[in-house]
């Protein structure tokens, strides 16, 4: 979340809880143009005339575009009133989807993904800090859950969505959806949300001198270390579960279970965290994550038919993937609580930063087979759970 000053309101009025609605239905639209690419790249690469690695390129640069612009738009657009900006970005990334929706070429197509990172990342910083402004203090914390449940059910429901697109569609009419949806939630904005106002600039420098911060270099890398893992595979989630021999009309499913295990994994790892500690949780869902991935790389090496076992693993894979957000922003804020808004900031620009390293690898190794594939994701989980350990000696003691 940005550097946004939270102002308190008197009284939340039935528009306010509309307007915070309204940006959680934002977020889903935000959350859903992230991940949907991913389960239509087959089709759309066949359309575009280029392999499925390189339409995976469409997942790298929103992920990149994101993570690097995302800290620079908070500083730039710092000052503008956030109904103003939230509008705005909501137009701009309806706009590059509906771009994307009517590519001809894959090089249009990447343009148009960047653009789209430009509005998400202007958007989704800003979205919940004006929602806690909306309402009294003490909903300001059901306010920050209404908003961030939108990328939430975005992650569970975006892939699958592509995917239902691609079979009963085409990837393209499901980019327009994603298109009209963003400018139909600005228009809503437009007519119920109140003004809210902007922040002081607070300069990029000052942003990232946190970074030298050695406590925070020991736990920051792991966000894009544990997400690059869990986004090897999911990247090109489509080709990898078929060649796991999970039938083509099961796919669907398999993402289905994929975003169930994603938002119970972030939901039990809260509660985890503020009870077990953030070390414990993450060195479970690390552990987790190998052996998901692992027994998913055996499976595709060997002729073994065993769509249930499939499923088992996909869920855990889900869960232990998204298990990661929670606990890392916990101790993020534990060795740098005076920035707790940059530094979670941080971590989020971490999480599409790792998103888009995930597919690039992921894309590199596709060639090879799945079982390279789902083998490297293995892999890079083992070293997040060791990377995770060492970095305990440099983050607090109680690792949390």
């Amino acid at each position: 979340m940005s550097n946004v000053s939270i102002r308190s309101t008197p009284t939340a009025s039935p528009a306010r809880l509309s307007a915070t609605l309204a940006l959680a239905l934002g977020t889903f639209a935000v959350g859903t143009d992230a991940f949907v690419v991913a389960g239509f790249l087959p089709p759309m690469a066949e359309d575009l005339g280029v392999t499925t690695a390189t339409a995976g390129w469409s997942v790298t640069v929103f992920a990149a575009a994101y993570a690097v612009l995302s800290p620079v738009l908070a500083t730039l657009l710092a000052r503008l009133p956030r109904r103003t900006l939230l509008i705005a970005a909501l137009a701009v990334l309806g706009l590059a989807n509906l771009g994307s929706a009517l590519a001809p070429s894959m090089a249009v197509l990447l343009a148009t993904r960047v653009l789209a990172a430009v509005g998400a990342a202007a958007y989704t910083p800003n979205a919940g800090a004006a929602a806690a402004s909306l309402v009294r203090p003490e909903q300001r914390a059901r306010a920050l859950a209404v908003v961030v449940g939108g990328l939430t059910v975005a992650t569970a429901v975006g892939v699958p969505l592509g995917n239902a697109a691609g079979h009963w569609s085409s990837w393209r009419t499901a980019l327009g959806a994603v298109a009209g949806l963003c400018l139909l939630v600005a228009a809503v904005l437009t007519l119920i949300m109140p003004p809210v106002p902007g922040s002081p600039r607070v300069p990029l420098r000052a942003r990232l001198a946190v970074l030298r911060r050695p406590a925070v270099l020991a736990v920051l890398p792991l966000t894009v270390l544990g997400m690059a893992a869990g986004y090897v595979a999911y990247a090109y989630s489509v080709p990898v579960l078929t060649a796991v021999h999970v039938p083509e009309r099961s796919v669907l499913w398999m993402l289905f279970l994929y975003g169930l295990g994603a938002v119970a994994g972030n939901l039990a790892s809260g509660w985890a965290t503020d009870r077990l500690g953030s070390s414990t949780v993450l060195t479970t869902g690390y552990a987790a994550m190998t052996l998901a991935l692992g027994g998913l790389a055996w499976l595709a090496a060997s002729d073994t038919d065993a769509v249930p076992l499939v499923g088992l693993l996909v869920l855990l894979w889900g869960a232990s993937c998204w298990c990661q957000t929670p606990p890392q922003q916990h101790r993020l804020i534990e060795v740098a609580p005076q920035e707790a808004p940059l530094v979670v900031s941080l971590n989020s620009s971490g999480i599409y930063a790792g998103i888009g390293l995930g597919s690039l690898l992921g894309g590199a190794t596709l060639g090879s087979g799945a079982g390279p594939v789902y083998g490297l994701a293995a892999g890079l989980s083992a070293v997040a759970l060791v990377f995770l350990r060492v970095s305990l000696r440099w983050s607090r003691p109680n690792g949390s």
